[in-house]
């Protein structure tokens, strides 16, 4: 598959496997690329397997959940 179908298939995987929303898994493999996760997918199309597309929408995915700690949300106050 192209380099671009191999993206579009982490997308994919992303929202089937996880229930992500498709804008939220685009949002996440677009970050993974700029950091240059899918830099050698490019150069490599030997690399662009089903198989690994099921690794890599795995591994974004997960780093996506570590990236972003948990929060506490803010309280306003007593409720009354």
């Amino acid at each position: 598959m192209t380099y671009e179908e191999y993206l579009d298939e982490v997308t994919t995987l992303i929202t089937e496997k996880y229930d992500v929303s498709d804008e939220d898994a685009i949002k996440h493999v677009m970050r993974a690329q700029a950091a240059g996760f899918f830099s050698l997918h490019d150069d490599l199309p030997e690399m662009r397997t089903q198989e690994r597309a099921e690794q890599d929408a795995k591994t974004v995915f997960e780093q996506k959940n570590k990236s972003r700690p948990h929060t506490p949300g803010k309280r306003s106050g007593p409720k009354k």
